[in-house]
């Protein structure tokens, strides 16, 4: 039985025996998860640190993430007080960007935390290159931000080299081999794991494939013991795919040959036209009604085109309609 259908049932048990919550939905009984996330140990097999925020729970929801991404957050929390206004709800899941070299933005992941949510960094390695980054010359930074990660707490998703597939970024198909680009993301993986930073949701990131001219993704894929979700970037464009199942079903149906992971819809927005009303409706009716998509994050920053969903009215209300079923958005647990 999947994850949304057995929701009633879970909801009917609690009501009749007094259970508090459906482990098996959260995803807290899963073995491999706790090992995926068990604290590091020193070498007499005792654990090295208290061990931080533990995600087990929040790998299968019960409900769907709602995440955005806005100007200014999560260093303030002011933007997205102003979305949740506009659109009628809070999101529970905050997007930024980390260009390699940055620390990791520890006072925004707590705004996010305190706020009932959790962050999303997008962690771009522009330079100095994905084989230095596999080879341990660059161990020293990625120590110390799986250090601040960890002594910070709080959950956090990590999306590593995201869109590694298409060839606009120094880390994709231009630059780099899907070798590479495992090697660095299990290298990266490690580290994280020998510090003790187990409060980190990996998710792998795509950009959603060309059907005609597709690049083969499974190359890329570095295995389920180092990924917990699968991320696909996907924008809705006036004169692209114009349906849930044309935008992300033939990546879905590649990723589907070598994981049944958890997918989130990663990074999107509707290109603003006469269209973006309808684009609105199919991405949150395609992530309500699908049972292995656990939410999405919504790009509300004007980039190449105004992305933003308040400047179209018709869109926004659409929007709100359907935000506000209650299938989207919970606060993240406090430990």
């Amino acid at each position: 039985m999947n994850r949304k259908a057995l929701l009633p049932l879970c909801a009917a048990l609690v009501a009749l025996t007094g259970i508090s919550g459906c482990g098996m939905l959260g995803g807290d009984d899963d073995p491999a998860a706790k090992a995926a996330h068990a604290p590091a140990a020193d070498s007499s097999g005792s654990s090295a640190a208290k061990a931080p925020y533990d995600v087990t729970g929040l790998l299968h929801p019960d409900k769907e993430y709602f995440g955005v991404a806005v100007d200014g957050a999560p260093s303030s929390m002011k933007p997205v007080d102003a979305f949740a206004g506009t659109v009628g709800k809070k999101p529970n899941l905050v997007g930024s960007y980390s260009a390699w070299g940055d620390g990791f933005n520890a006072p925004g992941a707590r705004n996010v935390f305190d706020d009932g949510g959790m962050l999303y960094v997008s962690w771009e390695p522009f330079k100095p290159g994905l084989d230095k980054i596999a080879d341990g010359s660059q161990d020293a930074y990625i120590k110390k931000y799986a250090e601040s990660v960890r002594t910070t707490d709080v959950p956090v998703a990590i999306s590593f080299g995201h869109e590694m597939n298409g060839h606009w970024y120094p880390w994709g198909t231009k630059k780099t081999t899907p070798e590479t680009f495992v090697a660095a993301w299990k290298h990266i993986h490690d580290v994280f794991q020998e510090v003790g930073a187990t409060n980190v949701i990996w998710v792998w990131s795509p950009n959603v494939v060309n059907p005609v001219r597709s690049v083969q993704l499974k190359p890329y894929w570095p295995g389920d013991a180092y990924v917990d979700w699968v991320g696909i970037v996907g924008y809705w464009t006036t004169t692209g795919a114009h349906t849930f199942d044309t935008l992300y079903g033939p990546s879905r149906r590649q990723i589907e040959g070598f994981t049944d992971k958890p997918v989130l819809i990663s990074e999107t927005s509707a290109e603003p036209g006469d269209r973006r009303r309808a684009d609105v409706r199919a991405l949150l009716d395609g992530v309500r009604q699908d049972d292995d998509v656990i939410g999405f994050l919504w790009f509300n920053i004007p980039k190449r085109a105004d992305w933003r969903i308040q400047s179209s009215p018709l869109a926004l209300a659409e929007f709100k309609r359907l935000i506000a079923d209650d299938a989207f958005g919970f606060e993240v647990p406090r430990p």
